[in-house]
């Protein structure tokens, strides 16, 4: 017998951050996934959102309008998700165009980094790769070294250059979590965790808890189950909601990860009610 629980992948990209599907794309992939529902949550904006929903009306599956935001605390990037987040907010959206464009600026100065090792790489070619639209991110200069021939894959580009710690890496435009997670609170979104194990250092999910975090991505293409087991025991240690989603960037990380990672439709529906309990309590 066929299992008739409904699904839902939290974590999705677009052509709007780093991912190489169309908000269009996404949702047609999704169908194809019978997945019920999507979360679409792009690094630093929400302009695939719109597109997403528009698409998605009359279809039998639901968007979540999410973003994924760039925590810089510790000395040690780090990404919160913003679920159910009042996305047609000016103010917000005018916040996210400013770290955008801080983005650019970030990739001009890793470019010239990777000058220092007879890697040359113009930025308007990463511009192009990105489509000029949304937020620019490491993976699109990745993306433009493999099709230069400086790297032979995604991972190479990471690995040596550009990854966290690594001799072209530039520390990211970003907010410390209280100022994160304030900005997701205002806009009247929940504030979860990402991949926390990519962190490396649980002590964070603590101290993010004290600033009103809400919830942990314990499903994730990048943990483990035995992974996933301990943070779910954080989260309800902790009593906080527990999510999870594939981080799926469309063709972006070499495949497509939609669905690998799905979580029970009930996850979105204790999201939806965590979003409007403060949106009654906080008016």
């Amino acid at each position: 017998m066929k299992d008739k629980t409904r699904y839902a992948d939290l974590h999705v990209h677009t052509i709007f951050s780093d991912g190489t599907f169309t908000p269009q794309e996404a949702v047609d992939c999704a169908i194809s996934k019978e997945l019920a529902c999507i979360a679409i949550c792009d690094h630093d904006s929400i302009d695939g959102i719109e597109p997403s929903v528009e698409y998605a009306a009359g279809l039998d599956i639901e968007i979540v309008p999410g973003v994924e935001i760039t925590v810089l605390e510790g000395g040690k990037e780090m990404h919160l998700l913003g679920y159910f987040i009042s996305w047609h907010e000016q103010w917000f959206r005018d916040i996210l165009k400013t770290v955008q464009t801080e983005r650019v600026k970030r990739l001009e100065k890793m470019i010239e980094k990777l000058k220092n090792f007879n890697i040359k790489v113009n930025i308007d070619t990463v511009m192009d790769i990105s489509g000029h639209v949304g937020s620019v991110g490491r993976l699109h200069l990745a993306r433009t070294m493999v099709k230069e021939g400086a790297v032979s894959s995604i991972s190479e580009a990471f690995n040596r250059y550009i990854g966290d710690s690594k001799p072209c890496y530039v520390e990211d435009i970003g907010f410390n979590a209280k100022e994160a997670i304030g900005l997701i609170r205002k806009a009247k979104g929940v504030p979860v965790l990402a991949h926390p194990a990519v962190i490396g250092n649980d002590e964070f999910v603590h101290e993010f808890i004290k600033h009103g975090l809400r919830g942990i991505e314990v499903f994730h293409s990048d943990h483990s189950l035995s992974v996933s087991r301990k943070y779910e025991r954080l989260a309800r240690e902790n009593n906080l909601l527990i999510t999870g989603g594939s981080d799926c960037h469309g063709m972006g990380k070499g495949s497509v990860l939609m669905g690998n990672i799905k979580v029970p439709y009930s996850i979105v529906e204790a999201l939806k009610e965590e979003a409007l309990s403060r949106r009654k309590r906080e008016g």
